[in-house]
Formats: structure tokens, sequence, C-alpha cells
């Protein structure tokens, strides 16, 4: 899916934005192709400093050069790092993270985008004051939150984000310093173990009637995001630590390995690293590590260079000291080869010319370097390569080459993936592969006690988390930040105590953002059948959605691991993989959207089988009343009640009593309402008379 959202109805290609025929079959192009949705987003407002007074100072007409090649810089970097610029505003731009498409890490991009901005800005200023004597300056402001992204009016207008989140980032921009930029609060939390932040600020803006909290970004830090994070005891996981730990054994004793990490985000991957760093430490085994980036997976050589200078031992050192140590490390090397490998390496003298030659040759020569290095080692190694789903096409050949000798080796190789990855590096031969399963419930339970402690207040609240999690420990863990941030859960990591109930819990912005993203990386037809799923429920079969009139595109939702098939015989029938994923599926589409779903959904359900309306009734009094029809599902869970009668006296109490809920909430000139409040209060009392428990 291209960062436009568009493609062809007819043929599935991607498009560029305003399209008006496909350019691959030449069908016209449907206007309104990217549905309005919840995203979690950041929004980066741009705007230049003084911009009336450049425009007195130099006319019209230079301003407007200044502004469009300000302009065209900027979106070149929000585009590098897979953001959208939403509109010029005049004297600056504002630019979207995660929307269209949602991105994972929306914060940590914006703030990327935002240091980049302001680099080019310096640069284009030197020319300004060259030309017209004018110091050109930049302020930018961040902000972080869910927002309403989609297409509103139709030409210019366009696709744009609405929300309070919106304006937030305006008003970060106008306290931003001169130069600087601004994050709010919500972007500081997104982005706290990988950006350089000042000190909180209080600052005072428009539309706020106390000071907001506010932080200057300072730089981004090279170190893995995890890297200060508060580590909790690992649960679980016995058997694959006692494979890791017999693979790092054997590779001690001269029989390297590679070994595949695959699991679902938050799963543990980064988690089992660092407890595989550990164990070598304690071994005295040199640990190495590089991990992947998503903004950067274009970028050539972006992670191999990373892994290489850590491994030569160059990563800390200046260029020249650099090139010292590389020749000391493989004093053999061919002259030529060692100018290659600088290069390579980023610390390449400018005053040397490299050697001509083509690039399956650089190719060659690099890797006979380095294997050869690796060949030459007598000391045992750990290298570790994370998230290699988000690796440059470059770096994953390059490595695949290099690990080829490993196992000739003392050195054991660890890489982590996705499931969805289906590059050279899932298939090294002879490579292990350990996959990582939910934890259990026990260990869940576990996890859980252990990030909140043993105060009675957080018993509920624990439940709560651990039933939410389901397995994942990177959820539950966010769950607990994000409660502590909210002031719910009071005091120190594991001897928390709470101060409201378990409605409190909800899906932090990380947990959603990282789903959301998945998600949109499905085709627009798998996405339409995602959605409506969710909507049907945590079960689902293809036959409803092709009663809705939806085409159930589910294998490439199995592929994806958003759902998995349950039945098999009969019909196949569908779960969701996790719990949260049909929660972001479901609350990311509009609210009015979901209701007229969930109409359809009581309609098909009683149109295809209307021998089995009542044995449904119950369902489809909830979809009813999901869709806000208040008085035809309080008429349904009537039904459900009398079905249930004689067949179960608790789902029939349950029906009635969801009746008397909806009865009590409606307004008081309703005509009805008194016989609605009076129906289901007989059926309990009977029910509460013949059956008090």
């Amino acid at each position: 899916m291209t960062a436009t959202g568009l493609s062809c109805g007819s043929c599935g290609i991607d498009l560029p934005r305003n399209s008006k025929f496909c350019n691959e079959c030449g069908a016209a192009v449907a206007t309104a192709t990217t549905p309005a949705e919840y995203k979690q987003v950041t929004v980066l407002f741009a705007d230049v400093v003084h911009s009336m007074d450049i425009a007195t100072a130099v006319g019209a007409e230079r301003l407007r050069e200044i502004m469009t090649e300000l302009v065209n810089r900027a979106t070149g970097v929000v585009q590098h790092f897979g953001g959208t610029v939403d509109k010029f505003t005049g004297d600056g731009i504002m630019a979207v993270f995660g929307a269209p498409v949602a991105l994972e890490d929306h914060a940590v991009r914006a703030c990327r985008a935002a240091l980049g901005i302001q680099d080019e800005t310096v640069r284009l200023a030197g020319d300004v004051k060259e030309r017209d004597g004018l110091d050109l300056q930049l302020r930018v402001g961040l902000n972080s939150g869910e927002v309403i992204a989609g297409e509103i009016g139709s030409g210019a207008l366009g696709y744009t984000t609405i929300g309070e989140q919106v304006g937030l980032a305006q008003r970060m921009e106008s306290v931003a310093p001169a130069g600087g930029a601004m994050l709010s609060e919500s972007t500081a939390r997104l982005v706290g173990g990988t950006a350089v932040l000042g000190e909180t600020e209080m600052v005072r803006v428009k539309g706020a009637d106390a000071p907001v909290a506010a932080h200057r970004l300072l730089g981004m830090s090279e170190t893995h995001r995890d890297v200060g994070r508060t580590e909790s005891n690992l649960v679980g996981r016995r058997w694959e630590m006692a494979a890791i730990e017999s693979l790092l054994d054997r590779a001690i004793d001269g029989y390297g390995t590679v070994v595949g990490v695959v699991g679902s985000p938050g799963i543990g991957k980064s988690r089992l690293v660092r407890e595989v760093a550990a164990m070598a430490a304690a071994r005295g085994v040199d640990f190495f590590a590089a991990f992947c980036e998503s903004h950067a997976s274009d970028i050539p050589f972006y992670v191999v260079a990373r892994l290489l200078r850590a491994a030569f031992g160059v990563g800390d050192l200046d260029v020249a000291a650099a090139r010292t140590q590389i020749r000391a490390r493989v004093p053999d090397a061919d002259p030529e080869d060692l100018l290659l490998f600088d290069d390579l390496l980023g610390i390449a003298d400018p005053e040397v010319k490299l050697p001509k030659i083509d690039p399956d040759a650089r190719r060659r020569r690099l890797t006979a370097l380095v294997n050869a290095a690796s060949l030459a080692r007598q000391t045992p190694a750990v290298y570790v390569v994370e998230d290699v789903h988000w690796i440059d096409k470059v770096s994953e050949s390059l490595l695949a080459d290099f690990i080829a000798v490993i196992p000739q080796t003392r050195s054991v190789v660890l890489i982590t993936y996705r499931p969805e990855y289906p590059g050279a590096l899932n298939r090294v031969p002879g490579a292990q592969s350990i996959a990582l399963a939910p934890l259990t419930d026990s260990e869940t339970a576990a996890l859980v006690s252990e990030l909140l402690g043993d105060d009675p207040s957080v018993d509920a609240l624990g439940q709560k988390i651990a039933e939410r999690a389901a397995g994942n420990p990177f959820f539950a863990e966010e769950m607990v930040r994000d409660l502590t941030e909210r002031g719910v859960l009071r005091g120190i990591r594991s001897a928390y105590f709470s101060t409201a109930g378990v409605a409190e819990v909800s899906m932090p912005a990380t947990v959603q953002a990282t789903i959301a993203a998945r998600i949109d990386r499905l085709a627009p037809v798998a996405k339409r059948t995602l959605s409506a799923a969710a909507v049907i429920g945590s079960r689902f079969d293809p036959g409803l959605l092709e009663t809705l009139g939806i085409e159930p595109i589910v294998g490439d939702l199995v592929l994806a691991e958003l759902v998995d098939q349950v039945r098999f015989t009969g019909g196949p029938e569908y779960v969701f993989h996790h719990p949260l994923i049909r929660s972001v599926a479901y609350d990311s589409q509009l609210k009015s959207d979901r209701a007229e779903l969930h109409r359809r959904v009581a309609a098909a359900i009683e149109s295809r089988d209307p021998a089995a309306a009542e044995e449904n009734a119950a369902l489809i009094a909830e979809h009813l009343e999901a869709a806000g029809d208040l008085h035809a599902g309080y008429g349904w869970h009537l039904r459900a009640g009398a079905w249930a009668t004689s067949r179960n006296m608790a789902a029939a109490r349950s029906s009635w009593e969801r009746a008397r809920t909806i009865a009590d909430t409606l307004p008081t000139d309703d005509p009805n309402q008194v016989a609605m409040r009076i129906a289901p209060r007989t059926m309990l009392c009977g029910i509460y008379a013949a059956w008090p428990g």
C-alpha cells in the first residue's frame, strides 16, 4: 500500500494521489477511496519566524522563492521519514506521521523529520543571508494522539486530519524557540527512550486554562530504543533460553550456528536478546549488535555497516583512528579491498580515490574480506541483528553472504524478525529457528504480579491487564506504564496501589499504533474484511461476510497472523489472533460507520437463517444495541430472554437485565419508557422469586 492509500478498484495496483485513471489498466478511479478512520498520529507544524518582516524586506516575489525552496526541502525530509505533508500554511507546513498508513514509530519519525527540517533550514538560511542579508529561522512543534483522518470535501481539500491533537501541535510550534522544536508531553512519552529531550517546561498556550508541559527536542540517540528501560524479570521462555544456551556452548567449542527468533510484535524478541547478551557476558564471550529501523529500510548498507563497525571495534573512533584499527585487525588484506571496506563502514578517506569496479565484484571482495576475518577469529562471539523485517535490501544480501561461514567459526549469529518477514535471512541453510509463542495464562499473571506488586487494591486491575494482554508481555508492560502515567497507579514499580477501578484499563497509544501498523500493511480488500469481522465479533465465518456483501479475503489475514482458523469442517470459522487486534480494527472505524455495519450484521443474521431467529435473538440484540437502535435492541433482548427461559435461566436473566438497562437509559419524554421499564422487571421478579441466586 502506498503512502497515499489510493489503489485501483479493478486491478488493485497502488496509485499516486489525485489519480483519475489507473496507469496500469486504464480504469476510472473512484474518488472516495480512503475512508475516514481514527488514527494514532504525530502532527508536525513548521513555520518561518517573522515571515511578515521578511516579506516586507524582500517583497512578495522573493518571499515566494524562499518559501518554495523551503517547502520543497521540508517536504523531502517529511517523505523520507514516511510522513505526508497535509497542507501549506502560508509560512510553513503541517505534516502528519501515521496517516493514511499507520506507523508504530510515528513519533520517532516525526522527531527525526523535525531535526532534518531544521538542518535543511540552516543550509538554506546561509544562502538567504548571503543574498538578502536576512536571518531565516524556523519553529517546529509536535504533538501525538488520536485524530480522525480521511477525505473532506473534494478536489484540493482532499485527505486531512481533524481533532484537538492538531491544534495542540500548532500551539507547540508557537512556543518553540527560533531554530528549535518543541514536543508536547504525549510525544515526549512516546520517544523517551530514543530522543534527547530538554527538561520539562510549563508553557502557556492558546485555548488552555493552565500551563501545559512541553519539552525541547535536542537530538536523537543512536542506541536501541529499549536501552535504559526498566527491566522486569524474564517470565517463561525456559525452553527457548535453554536451546540458545546449548547452541552458544557448542559455538564456544567450535561449532558455530545461525539462530532465527521469530515472533509477533511485543512477544519478547528484544527481551530474549538482552538475556542472551547477559549469558554471553557471563561466559566472557564478545557480544556485537545492530538493529534495523523502519524509517531506514530504504537506506543501503544501513544495518550491515552498523554491525561491522561494532564487530571491528570502530564504532566510537574517529575516522582516521578507525581506518588504523581496521588495518590492524586484517593486516594481510588487499589494500584496495581495505579502501572498499572503509567506504562500506563510512570511514573512507575523502582524499583517496576508490577502486573503479562493478557492484558484483565489490560485493565479492567485501564478502571475502569479512569472511576471512570471521574464520581467522580465535575467540567466540555473538552477533545480533534485530528486527530484520525492516532491513534494507543491500544489508540483507551482504549479511546472507557473511553468515555462510559462521558454522565454521566459534560464533552465534542471532536474527530476530516478525512472522511476515519473507526475506533471505529466514531461509539460511542449516539455521536453527525459535518461534516465540504467547505466554501462558499463569506466566502472564506472574509477569503482571511482578509489575504491580501485591497490594490488594491492584488485584482486579492485574486480572484485567492479564486478560487483555493475552500472553503478550509488551502489551502488559505498556498497560501498566499507561496506568502509571495517568495516575491510576501510585507508588513505585512492584509496589503500586490503585486509585480507580478496572474500567481505567485502556489500550495504550503505543500498543494501538503497533497493531494498526500491521493492519495498514494489508491490501484494501483484506483490511475491509478485517474491519467488518471486528464488528461481527471475536469469531466470524466467511458466509456472514458474504451476506454483508464483503468479499472475505481471510487468507491474507491468516498469513499476517491477524486471525486464526479454528474450524475446518462444516464451514470454516475464524477468531482474532489476539483480542487487541480486534479492538484496534473495531475502534479505528468511525462510530457512524460501525453503527451502520452493526445494523447490517443484525439483519444478515436474521435473514440468512430465519428459522433460527429466536436462537440468535441475543446476538441480534447486541448488534442493534451497538448500532444505537435501542428500541429494536430492547425487543430482541426480550425475545432472547423468552427463548432461553426453558433452556438456561442464567441466559434469560442476562437478556432481561440488558433490556431493563436499555429502558432505564431512555429519555423521560419517550412515550414508551414506562411500559418498557415494567416488562423486563416483571420477568426478572419471577426469576428472582424462583431462583434467587
